[in-house]
């Protein structure tokens, strides 16, 4: 059985005949940048987080990165984050001049280390970006009880976590900002990039909408020194289209989630990570952590019966190349190293077949000799 990490092309069989209509009429009016299509994707987004405003831009490192120039980071400031998360949400931190400063990370709950977050926070910090990682909320209350006690700004990363909730209300909602990322495979993909930010704050939006925009809301109206980030048509229509089903698809990730949880429980040798009372992750990714054992080889072991995995990521952030100018080096985050030198991800997307993650639970079973 081949078993593919993700499927988007069985999402675009669902959509296929109600989007070739919507692209006939995009073509049919030219209206490839702004239009229609994208203020319906805007507004039914908007109203699907439960957001006052949600602004379309060209990927989810410029939902970051304008966010950032909106709040006015800048030379100097410091911006609060985890090293266990993809390099963009760091990168666009220093994107600005801003200087990226880290958090080790709880094993258990493989995001911030909540007792170790505020003594992070010194004289020039002015924000926190709390990781939605995999689909799995952060602890929103205990980070925004300590963003609010120092005056910090909050941007919510929520660009693996579309639909995910933290006690019923949904991510990317919580903070100042909340930045989406529609990537292909992401629970909620386009055609290509594109993405998305989300705020609750009219004076907040206005400088987005104005920033995205070369400066101004209106053709050769330049107000501020702005960036081209727009969302286009086409995509705004793909993205539109398969919100229609997000929640439905969001909800086959979590049956999946839901075997390979009781499936692997019993393996020593790894580690499965169970969701909080708190929280209703969407599964992005399903992680698990090899306690015992050679990854690689568990990796070629899975390669060989036809089951693609991945490993989110290879290497934390402040090791990376980018980053050693920051002055951090190997130890000084060990939850966050350690973890990250353990972890695979399993295969999970919509349409993914019972029949398939029982397979992979056996595939897994028998490397363990369980």
């Amino acid at each position: 059985m081949e078993i593919p990490f993700v499927d988007v092309a069985w999402q675009h069989k669902i959509i296929e005949k109600s989007l070739a209509g919507r692209f006939e009429d995009i073509f049919s009016h030219s209206s490839f940048i702004g239009g229609e299509d994208v203020k319906i994707f805007e507004d039914n987004f908007a109203r699907y987080l439960g957001s006052r405003f949600a602004i379309g831009v060209a990927n989810g490192t410029d939902a970051l990165f304008l966010s950032f120039r909106a709040l006015g980071i800048k030379q100097g400031d410091e911006v609060i984050t985890i090293p266990t998360t993809f390099v963009a949400t760091a990168s666009a931190i220093v994107h600005v001049g801003g200087t990226p400063v880290f958090v080790d990370i709880d094993p258990e709950t493989r995001n911030f280390d909540i007792s170790s977050l505020e003594s992070r926070i010194g004289p020039n910090t002015k924000a926190i970006i709390p990781v939605h990682l995999y689909g799995e909320p952060a602890d929103m209350d205990a980070i925004l009880r300590i963003a609010r006690a120092h005056d910090l700004k909050v941007v919510e990363d929520a660009s693996q976590a579309h639909g995910a909730e933290y006690r019923g209300k949904k991510v990317g909602t919580f903070g100042d900002f909340g930045c989406f990322s529609f990537y292909p495979g992401k629970n909620l993909g386009a055609y290509g990039d594109a993405g998305m930010i989300v705020t609750d704050n009219e004076d907040l939006a206005a400088k987005v909408r104005r920033i995205r925009n070369h400066g101004g809301v209106g053709k050769y109206e330049h107000e501020v020194l702005g960036y081209n980030s727009r969302l286009d048509s086409l995509q705004a229509a793909v993205l539109d289209e398969k919100l229609k089903f997000l929640d439905e698809w969001n909800h086959m990730r979590v049956r999946i989630a839901r075997m390979y949880d009781e499936g692997l429980r019993g393996i020593k040798e790894i580690a499965v990570f169970l969701s909080s009372a708190d929280t209703s992750p969407v599964y992005h990714l399903y992680v698990i952590r090899i306690r015992s054992g050679d990854r690689r080889d568990f990796i070629r072991y899975m390669k060989d019966r036809g089951i693609a995995t991945g490993i989110h990521y290879p290497e934390p952030v402040h090791l990376l190349p980018p980053f050693l100018d920051l002055g951090y080096k190997k130890g000084d985050f060990p939850a966050a190293e350690e973890y990250m030198r353990s972890i695979v991800s399993l295969p999970i997307f919509p349409g993914m077949t019972e029949e398939q993650a029982e397979y992979v639970i056996k595939a897994v079973k028998e490397y363990f000799a369980v």
